[in-house]
């Protein structure tokens, strides 16, 4: 079972692992930047943190220490100078500040200003939040933030329009009033809790991904020509024997791998040509003998010897006749050309059925086909032949698909045993008894068939039919 997520092309794979590759690159870098930030972040907000803390507790220690009468009148007088770094006033009950959801950012800011105010003021009992500047009011929570003039606070709450947070510290004095300090601080934004991948980084990684693989199709594809070359040239030399070479360039393992390519292809011719002049000279040295000894065997006096003698030199005259059929048939040197596969079967038929009696049935469509036309109708030939001859009934079936065109041919004969299956494509296989030499067959049908098939990228298997006799399904692909 092929997975679904794997490429089925050697470029497909190498744009994946440069994918993969690269995809693991910005996730690592990423992580470490993120962290170095955070750090970093954590770092500057804990000595701001610190410093606000030792600034926070003079201003408190100063207005604790004015009497009550004139607490007012520092303050209004602070207001109208421009304020200070602190927004500061006096309340007679602490403020209820609305609830925010808080961070880590923002509970080391509290810890941080608890602590150092504990510290330089003793005092214990004080209240440390954050208010949205909308839901922030003042003077005793009559005033809404957004209210207030703004050369009231252009210190402490400088930012406008305001938009983060404000970090508000409570604490009781004596009298019963509450001291209100407010101020935004210069690192807010670092208060909030970073995204793991904003919009933006967002944005720079596809840009990358999208040019990585812009750039690694362009290379692959550049890298990989010579392959596809030398791909094109091995499905050619398995249909013409006499196609050209490839040329021997570009990198040093190209043209070492189309040097041995173009190496092989000529020993292969060699080795063929060589197996056709064997065999046409055994035949040619085999027929004079044959004749002679046929000759004799007619002066024989005993018409039971000179039967059999003339028996066995029928068998050896077959026997060279079928060798020469075999290299005849495995000779596939032709053209490819635009085939109609459903013509060449109903033709194939229509000249059987004149001899045979056995009764046909044709359905399905198939279409065209890149192939071989002699070699082809020789093959469906064979197939077709030997079905008719051991079988009453013979049902063919054509079938096309997306890769491959499929021809079932099932009868209702004898059959072949399982185990027999793929022996009978040996050359000069023949069962006995049902497909035995007396008949007149070779047995070299289904090797010279299988052999074709397999020439135009097919395959050939064998069955049982649903009328209990053979089923030999044969498949052509498409893309040869």
């Amino acid at each position: 079972m092929r997975r679904w997520w794997r490429p089925r092309t050697l470029r497909g794979r190498f744009v994946l692992i440069m994918l993969l590759g690269v995809l693991g690159a910005q996730v690592a870098s990423y992580g470490i930047w993120s962290w170095q930030e955070n750090r970093d972040r954590l770092v500057r907000l804990d000595s701001l943190s610190r410093h606000l803390a030792d600034s926070l507790a003079a201003t408190v220690r100063y207005f604790s220490s004015l009497p009550y009468e004139y607490r007012h009148i520092v303050l209004d007088q602070l207001r109208d100078m421009g304020g200070t770094r602190f927004f500061v006033s006096v309340n007679d009950h602490r403020i209820a500040l609305p609830h925010t959801s808080g961070g880590r950012m923002r509970n080391m800011v509290a810890d941080n200003l608890r602590n150092g105010l504990e510290q330089e003021l003793g005092q214990r009992e004080m209240h440390i939040g954050f208010s949205r500047p909308s839901d922030l009011r003042v003077f005793n929570n009559e005033v809404p933030l957004a209210d207030l003039p703004a050369h009231w606070a252009h210190r402490s709450l400088a930012i406008r329009p305001l938009s983060t947070p404000i970090l508000v510290v409570q604490m009781p004095l004596k009298g019963g009033n509450w001291l209100f300090v407010a101020t935004s601080l210069p690192m807010a934004e670092s208060l909030e809790d970073a995204a793991w991948l904003s919009g933006d980084r967002l944005f720079v990684s596809i840009v990358v991904l999208l040019t990585v693989i812009a750039l690694s199709l362009w290379g692959i594809r550049w890298s990989t020509r010579p392959l596809s070359v030398l791909a094109r040239a091995a499905r050619r030399l398995g249909d013409d024997l006499e196609s050209p070479p490839i040329a021997e360039r570009g990198p040093r393992e190209l043209r070492d791998t189309a040097m041995a390519f173009n190496r092989m292809s000529e020993r292969i011719r060699h080795q063929v040509e060589e197996r056709e002049r064997l065999f046409s000279a055994i035949s040619h040295d085999l027929k004079t003998p044959i004749t002679r000894l046929r000759l004799r065997a007619e002066m024989l006096d005993s018409p039971q010897q000179r039967e059999a003698f003339v028996r066995s030199l029928d068998e050896m005259d077959q026997l060279v006749k079928g060798a020469l059929a075999s290299v005849k048939g495995l000779d596939l040197h032709e053209t490819a050309i635009a085939i109609d596969v459903d013509a060449l079967v109903k033709g194939i038929i229509e000249e059987r059925c004149v001899h045979e009696a056995a009764s046909m049935h044709l359905e399905g469509r198939a279409g065209w086909l890149s192939a071989k036309p002699l070699a082809l109708k020789r093959c469906l030939a064979n197939l077709i032949e030997n079905a008719m001859f051991y079988a009453q009934h013979v049902d063919i079936t054509l079938h096309r698909d997306s890769e491959y065109i499929v021809i079932d041919i099932s009868d209702d004969g004898p059959g072949i045993p399982h185990d027999q299956r793929e022996r009978v494509f040996e050359p000069f296989v023949r069962l006995e008894p049902s497909r035995s030499r007396h008949t007149g067959g070779s047995g070299l049908g289904l090797a010279i068939a299988r052999h074709i098939v397999r020439a135009h990228g097919g395959d050939i298997h064998l069955g049982e039919a649903s009328r209990g006799g053979l089923n030999v399904q044969l498949s052509l692909s498409l893309g040869h």
